[in-house]
């Protein structure tokens, strides 16, 4: 039987489900109606969807249907989300979903695919670019090549040639577009001086943009092997055809001017029989063989093994440095005895505030050493190669970052510290315990219960601490013996960059080996380290 204190109890309870259905209603609708939204809306989503048209037409060109697919579905998906009514947590999620797929997953995968290829200087195209590219490196003008009266157009920022041959036909073609009969040209007696839709160019024009001009090659046909056009003044065009042959049917590039064969042997390079290969060449997958190179090729592998040493030991210093002398300060700062505590710690979370990137430009100055501070002042002009000797830089470098971490470690033992209970620490001392047994079997335990995971974060920081490293030293002094662009003070990512950014040549698909190799790194130590941790959770 149903008793009244019972009815009014589930009737409060429908009462204020009633009131949280209509708070939620009216967020709702105030989300979705109302003429200033509807015009944000359509004015933030007009912008998005021109850039989502510009994307997949873009994709479209480049035939990767199924990204044009996606960036279209997910356009359509969050118009309907935003003009139609409710779908509130929607509408907050989407923009943070697709930031989130933008900038990592994608990044990521995108880092994934690139290190399983061979894309680089020199390889960093498709085949049939690769084959233009090499044919127009080789080309030289046809002696008694026939004059192309010539009149140059514009066309939405792109030149093109409008060319009237010896016979008198008028074509018109541009760089990596061959020529092809044009109708309805204006003409000026016998020359074809401008076609509807183009600007024609006049003499200030040509000499404005006269290297532009002298470096366009347009080809006479589909057949790269038929020559080009090109001008030396803006106003006659001559053949240039290359002495590098290329044979479709055998998949072979000859040089008439040695007769050396070039062959394609899966390499994403045209190789002759003494291995000598043309450049530019094009990307191509090669499975493993980037890892494969990162610990078996020599020049590459010692390098590559000696900074990962250097990474462990740079970034276990560095937390180990920075948490005993921050834990140090937080102890004698957090001692009752101990005066004007919240001016000593202003002066103490001074390095935090600055940016570590400054910090570090700082420091590379004060220890330059010709007219740095500490060479001039501290040791009356002693001659310290601080930052150019092998273990100077490397000690340097755990100096820096022992200024620049130690507040922060200070922080938050701070915090861990005053959190503990003073009952625990008066019944130890009651029982008889030192000050030292104090610390080391209450205070340490308890502090680490807090600071753990807090360690973890700083390790994997550290790890990948670019900036420092860069700043500071450049990753120098630099291994001339390596294979790859690589200094005795280089940590892990600060290779992957020189590998991929620094230096006359660039290996994507290298520099991403090792960025996955850096992921696995530091995932596996945390989740060990993190499961470590959770042993000390008992000691609460």
């Amino acid at each position: 039987m149903t008793t009244p204190t019972t009815q009014n109890r589930d009737a409060a309870v429908e009462k204020q489900r009633a009131k949280r259905s209509a708070r939620a209603a009216k967020m709702a609708d105030a989300a979705s109606v109302g003429w200033k939204v509807l015009l944000l809306k359509i004015v933030s989503l007009g912008i998005i969807d021109a850039l989502a048209v510009y994307s997949i037409l873009v994709l479209i060109q480049s035939d990767q249907w199924i990204a044009a697919g996606v960036v279209l579905a997910v356009t359509g998906y969050a118009n309907w989300i935003y003009f139609s009514r409710g779908h509130l947590p929607a509408k907050y999620l989407i923009p943070g979903l697709v930031f989130l797929f933008v900038f990592q997953i994608f990044a990521a995968g995108y880092t994934g695919y690139v290190a399983f290829t061979n894309y680089g200087t020199g390889h960093n195209s498709d085949k049939d670019s690769a084959i233009n590219s090499l044919m127009l490196s080789a080309q030289e003008r046809v002696p008694d090549s026939p004059t192309y009266q010539l009149t140059v157009v514009e066309q939405l920022g792109q030149f093109s040639f409008l060319v009237t041959d010896p016979d008198g036909t008028v074509e018109i073609g541009g760089e990596e577009r061959p020529l092809e009969p044009v109708t309805g040209a204006q003409m000026d007696g016998s020359k074809a001086v401008g076609l509807d839709g183009y600007n024609s160019l006049q003499f200030a024009d040509i000499v404005a943009n006269q290297q532009a001009i002298a470096d366009i090659s347009v080809p006479l046909s589909d057949d790269p092997n038929d020559g080009v056009l090109r001008t030396p003044d803006g106003s006659s065009a001559y053949v240039y055809t290359s002495k590098l042959v290329y044979d479709e049917q055998a998949d072979t590039m000859t040089d008439t001017r040695t007769g050396v064969v070039y062959s394609d042997q899966g390499t994403g390079a045209f190789v002759a029989e003494d291995g000598t290969e043309l450049r530019p060449g094009w990307q191509i997958w090669v499975g493993f063989d980037n890892f494969v190179r990162a610990f078996t090729e020599d020049s590459i592998r010692g390098p590559f093994l000696s900074v990962l040493v250097w990474t462990f030991v740079f970034a276990f210093f560095s937390v180990a440095t920075t948490f005993v002398l921050g834990l140090f300060l937080a102890i004698v700062l957090n001692d009752p005895r101990m005066k004007s505590k919240k001016y000593y710690r202003l002066i103490m979370i001074l390095p935090y505030a600055f940016p570590g990137f400054l910090s570090a430009l700082v420091w590379a100055g004060m220890m330059n050493q010709e007219f740095g501070f500490l060479n001039v002042v501290l040791f009356g002009g002693a001659d310290i190669p601080w930052l150019t000797n092998e273990w100077l830089a490397k000690f340097s470098i755990l100096l820096v970052n022992l200024w620049l971490g130690f507040p922060y470690m200070f922080l938050i033992c701070t915090g861990a510290l005053q959190a503990i209970p003073d009952e625990l620490q008066e019944a130890a001392r009651v029982d008889g315990a030192s000050a030292w047994q104090v610390f080391r079997n209450i205070k340490l335990p308890l502090l680490f219960v807090a600071v753990a995971p807090l360690l973890i974060a700083s390790f994997a920081y550290n790890f990948n601490n670019f900036s420092l490293i860069y700043m500071l030293t450049g990753g120098g002094p630099r291994d001339a013996a390596a294979g790859v662009n690589v200094g005795a003070t280089d940590i892990l990512i600060t290779m992957v960059y020189k590998v991929a950014f620094v230096g006359s040549t660039s290996d994507y698909g290298l520099a991403s080996a090792f960025s996955i190799i850096i992921f696995l790194l530091v995932g596996t130590i945390s989740v060990i380290a993190f499961r470590r941790t959770k042993a000390l959770e008992e000691i609460n």
